[in-house]
């Protein structure tokens, strides 16, 4: 099996790679986005608890200096985008159009110029 990285894997031999994992499975029965987007809450959820009551600097020491609860955080994480792009899959959502749709949105909500290191919501910019 070819080994993965950032830099050379497409989301398309991601979202590839699921669809083969769950097809072997036969798990498409139960992959309603209903139960796929209860699935990856839940799964943030898990991720959510490796950071539950840690001020923000501590949480970045847990994601990057303790080598053991990094490795469940990584799992936590890949739970995550693993149920994200089986939910593309089932619903035929082509991930990168999506977020260069969001991206385009999020950037006339929040123009640099007014968003700029502040956290507001753009209804409070």
């Amino acid at each position: 099996m070819k080994s993965l990285n950032d830099d050379k894997t497409t989301v398309a031999e991601l979202k590839a790679r699921i669809l083969a994992f769950v097809h072997e499975r036969e798990w498409e029965q139960f992959h309603a986005p209903k139960n796929l987007s209860m699935a990856l809450a839940a799964e943030a959820g898990e991720l959510m608890e490796h950071f539950l009551w840690a001020e923000a600097g501590a949480s970045r020491d847990i994601a990057k200096n303790d080598p053991a609860r990094r490795k469940k955080i990584e799992e936590e994480l890949a739970d995550v985008i693993i149920y994200a792009l089986e939910f593309a899959n089932a619903t035929g959502i082509d991930v990168a159009s999506a977020i260069e749709s969001k991206m385009e949105a999020n950037g006339k909500k929040y123009p640099v110029e007014k968003a700029r290191g502040r956290s507001e919501k753009y209804t409070e910019l």
